[in-house]
Formats: structure tokens, C-alpha cells, sequence
């Protein structure tokens, strides 16, 4: 069953994405050190997903070289090497360290010029392609001035290796500098800004969106569901299932702080994020 999905021009390019991209964090069931979080996985599953992700319409996949130690690029690889290349837009991240194996290569982490061209030759390795539609900066690199990052980013982007730039979880200075930058170099614009965005994690409207409104960015909001928070599966007086992320997160908050924030110890215990699902519930039972 083929279904009717919305396209949008992608920032203030001519390209059109499908108004759901996939996100590609959940493929893969290892980082290579450890067993990573619940809910991840595994090929076969992964392919399953994305077949019916296209079966719907979707065209925008979203991943990056840190997922589950690049298992998820060669996972989406692997997948769209038996599909037209050209009816896909891909794209994935450079910034974290991606050789957790050997913690000493100082130079596998950040946006430096090294490591984005070794990063993204082997991201193009991973995926079976020779370009990428959407290439990101995942995260701001204090220790590396943004020009470099943006001369490296404009000369893959001749060289054809990527189409297009963005960048990931920018505060609103930082991504204003970026444009700025991009704009007096002369370079192809910041076309993307993908953000933390939910009903519970809002504080992105307050600045870093004015600044996509005001230079034609557009937001490719992640964790819309809060880490399956929002989803409604959660009841104030049961403990989460282990089989869930908030879940496997609480049962070592300090350690696993970064699965969700804030923990369910502090979740269980504010009301205004009770009330917000209460909400929610109403609104869904009504539709």
C-alpha cells in the first residue's frame, strides 16, 4: 500500500524531502564496546523500517557516523544499494570521536579539516554512495575556528561530494556566527538546523529558531517524543519498563544520564509534565 506523503522544500533549496524524515539512531544493536540502549535494531528490522518507510513515501533519511559506531551508515548503505540512489536524501553528521576502539587517535573527534575529510570518505564507504545529500556539523567545536569547518565543508561541496550543509544542536549564537560566516565567504548557505525539539524541550523558540526564521534554516526537530515520553505508555505511579529507554536509563541515572533528560526521578516528580500528558490524552482520544 503506497501512501500520500507531503513534500517541503528543504531550507532555501530546490530540494524536496518528505514532511518525515527517519532517523537512523536505532539501527545497530552495538557500539562495538558495549550493548547499546533498548529498542535498538538490529538489520533485518532496520530494513523492514525503511522499506515501509518508502512503501509510505518517505524519501529523507537522517543518520551519522556516531550511531552504534557507524553501524547505522551501513546499515541505510547496505539497504539503499539495492534502490535508486537519486530518489533518496541522505544525510548524516560529523563531530564525535567515531573510534571509540582507540580512545588515543586524538585527532577521530571534532570539525577540523582532518577529521571531517577522513570522516566523511569513510561515511561514503559506509553508505555505498559517492555523495551525500545533507552533511552536518553534529555538534559545535569550540576548539576549532568555524571558518575552517566552513572552508572544508565549501570545498567538499565543489569537489561534489556532499550537496548541501547543515548543522545540529547550535545555540542561537553559534548558529548565527555560522551563517554569517557562510554568507561573507561567499559559500553555499547553512541550509539545515536539527534541534532537540519537543512539547516538553521548547527552549529553542526562544532564540535559535528566531535565527532559522530570519536566514531561511529550516528545523529538523529530534526526540519529538522526549525519548518515548510523550508517547503516553508511561503512568506517574508505575516504574518504567526495562525494555523502555527511560526505562534502562533509570536504572543507573548517573551513568545514563545522556539517554534522557531529565531521569524519570525527576520526570515522576513534576507535575507540570503530568499535566502535560493528561493533555495530550485528551487531545487523542478526541481525534
Amino acid at each position: 500500500m503506497v501512501l500520500n506523503v507531503d513534500y517541503n522544500y528543504l531550507g532555501s533549496s530546490g530540494m524536496k524531502v518528505s514532511n518525515i524524515c527517519l532517523g537512523a539512531l536505532t539501527f545497530g544493536t552495538t557500539d562495538g564496546i558495549k550493548l547499546h540502549r533498548p529498542g535498538q535494531l538490529d538489520p533485518t528490522g532496520a530494513y523492514q523500517l525503511l522499506d515501509r518507510f518508502a512503501e509510505c513515501g518517505g524519501n529523507f533519511i537522517d543518520t551519522a557516523d556516531v550511531y552504534t559506531a557507524r553501524q547505522s551508515e551501513t546499515i541505510v548503505g547496505n539497504w539503499l544499494s539495492s534502490k535508486e540512489r537519486s530518489r533518496y536524501v541522505i544525510a548524516t553528521k560529523v563531530r564525535f570521536n567515531n573510534n571509540l576502539k582507540d580512545p588515543t587517535d586524538v585527532n577521530a573527534v571534532g570539525l577540523s579539516r582532518k577529521h571531517i575529510v577522513a570522516g566523511l570518505e569513510k561515511s561514503l564507504e559506509c553508505l555505498q554512495t559517492n555523495y551525500v545529500d545533507l552533511y552536518q556539523a553534529h555538534c559545535w567545536d569550540s576548539g576549532t575556528p568555524i571558518k575552517e569547518t566552513l572552508l572544508t565543508f565549501n570545498d567538499l561541496q565543489r569537489a561534489g561530494k556532499i550537496h548541501h550543509i547543515g548543522v545540529s544542536n547550535f545555540c542561537g549564537w553559534q548558529l548565527q556566527k555560522t551563517v554569517d560566516l557562510a554568507n561573507h565567504i561567499g559559500m553555499s548557505s547553512i541550509l539545515t538546523l536539527q534541534q532537540q525539539y519537543s512539547l516538553m524541550e521548547r527552549n529553542a523558540e526562544f532564540e535559535d529558531f528566531q535565527v532559522c526564521q530570519n536566514e531561511g534554516v529550516s528545523i529538523l526537530p529530534w526526540s519529538p517524543l522526549k525519548g518515548g515520553f510523550l508517547s503516553g505508555k508511561f503512568k506517574r505511579t508505575e516504574a518504567p519498563s526495562t525494555e523502555t529507554r527511560i526505562g534502562y536509563a533509570a536504572l543507573d541515572e548517573e551513568n545514563r544520564s545522556l539517554e534522557i533528560q531529565p531521569g524519570w526521578s525527576a520526570l515522576q516528580s513534576r507535575d507540570d509534565v503530568w499535566l502535560l500528558l493528561d493533555a495530550m490524552t485528551k487531545i487523542a482520544q478526541n481525534h
